[in-house]
Order: structure tokens, then C-alpha cells, then sequence
């Protein structure tokens, strides 16, 4: 395996959770795990795309971002300690999942929002911030593949744990990877602000303009209404 694989979190992984699982509810029962025991990238790269972040995205939007990055970490930590990326390359990922959400990207575009975040997020890492091209493209990668549910084939590393942290965040799902104290100390770090209804209007809205949307496959009703509906957030709300 090059070191690009194992370095930018490319290993393929299966691309449905209860085969990471083997059919149980988790690896190991979670413990509680902080934000501070979990040390934030602090290089160049890392606090430019989160400065970048803080300023295009809304305040609920960068957030979930920051929350689905320690969720992530929490589940990477203490459930699949043996996937390889480094911490840095999740959290662009993380920081630029939800880019094409903002209101200026949402409406500029024909695509789908997850293919214009990631192009977007391929052209600022690569172009504007010179990181190594096998970092931006996983990246870009996996900002791709966020929303890519489903039980057959593979998905990235980092694409995998994207996908279970912002499931998680979102929705609720796989509520059994991570200890309720995490909820609560990560919450009380980047506060929810109404994140269900706030990320079930925007849904709502990219479906309204694009009705040819990827998130519909998720289903035009079941998914914002399900965000809307996370019984497990709504403490925090």
C-alpha cells in the first residue's frame, strides 16, 4: 500500500456500516471522550481552510463541521483505532463537507450540492493552498461521497468515517458508537443552534431548486424529515 493510501485515508472500506460492524451495534461499548482530549491539526493547511470556514459558512454550518470532526475522531479512537489518515486530511474534509450548502453555492450552480463542494474544495486545497494533490483529492473525494449511503461496494476511509459522524450528527444513526457525555461535552463546545430544522430547511431547498438532486436519493421526505425528526439530538437543539 503506497503511503499516500495510508497517509490521506484512501483504504477501501465496505461502504455499508453493519459490515464494519459484523452486525453489532458497535466494536466496543464507547466511553466518554472530550473535545480536549482530542488535540485539533494546528498546521499552516489546518488553520487556513478552518479561518476559510469560519467565514463562508454560517455559524450552525461551521458548527456541525467542527462537531462531525470530534464525533469522528471519537469513533476513529475507539471503535476502528486501526484505520490510517491523519487527523489533518479529516478535518479539511470535515471543515468543507457542507460547502456547496451556502446560499451563494447552493443557487450558483446546477449540481448537486455535494459534486460542487467537492470541485470547489478540490480548487482551493490544490490551488489556492497547495496542498499534495492525493490530499485534496481525498478530500474532494469524500466531500463527494457524504451523502453516498448504501450496502454494496466501498467507500474511502475518510469517506466512511464522514459518513458515520455526520449521520450521526444529523440524524442520529449509529447511535451506539459514541457515549452520551461526548454529546453533551461536544454540544456545549459548538452549540446545535437549531441544527435539524436549520439543515432540514436547506435540504428542503436544494430539493426545491434542483428536484434532480442527489439528496433526493435519500428520499424527497424521509431525509429532512428524519433530520428534522433526530430524537436523539433534540436535548441539544
Amino acid at each position: 500500500m503506497s503511503d499516500a493510501v495510508k497517509t490521506y485515508g484512501w483504504e477501501a472500506k465496505p461502504r455499508d456500516p453493519s459490515v464494519l460492524l459484523r452486525g453489532n451495534k458497535n466494536v466496543k461499548e464507547p466511553e466518554p471522550q472530550t473535545v480536549a482530549s482530542i488535540e485539533l491539526p494546528d498546521s499552516t493547511l489546518a488553520k487556513s481552510i478552518l479561518k476559510y470556514a469560519q467565514t463562508e459558512l454560517s455559524t450552525p454550518t461551521f458548527n456541525h463541521s467542527m462537531r462531525v470532526f470530534y464525533y469522528g475522531k471519537a469513533i476513529h479512537i475507539q471503535q476502528f483505532p486501526e484505520w490510517q489518515f491523519t487527523d489533518e486530511t479529516y478535518l479539511l474534509a470535515c471543515l468543507l463537507h457542507d460547502l456547496g450548502t451556502t446560499d451563494k453555492n447552493i443557487s450558483g450552480t446546477m449540481m448537486s450540492f455535494e459534486y460542487y463542494g467537492g470541485i470547489l474544495a478540490l480548487n482551493l486545497l490544490s490551488q489556492e493552498f497547495h496542498a499534495p494533490i492525493e490530499q485534496a483529492e481525498s478530500v474532494a473525494e469524500a466531500v463527494f461521497r457524504h451523502q453516498d449511503i448504501g450496502k454494496t461496494g466501498t467507500i474511502t476511509t475518510i469517506g466512511q468515517l464522514l459518513q458515520l459522524a455526520t449521520i450521526f450528527d444529523n440524524m442520529g444513526g449509529h447511535k451506539d458508537l459514541i457515549h452520551e457525555d461526548t454529546i453533551k461535552d461536544v454540544t456545549n463546545r459548538y452549540p446545535r443552534n437549531k441544527w435539524s430544522s436549520c439543515f432540514a430547511a436547506t435540504i428542503r431547498k436544494e430539493n426545491g431548486l434542483k428536484p434532480w438532486a442527489h439528496t433526493t436519493t435519500l428520499g424527497e421526505e424521509d431525509f429532512p424529515n428524519g433530520v428534522q425528526g433526530n430524537k436523539l439530538m433534540q436535548p441539544y437543539e
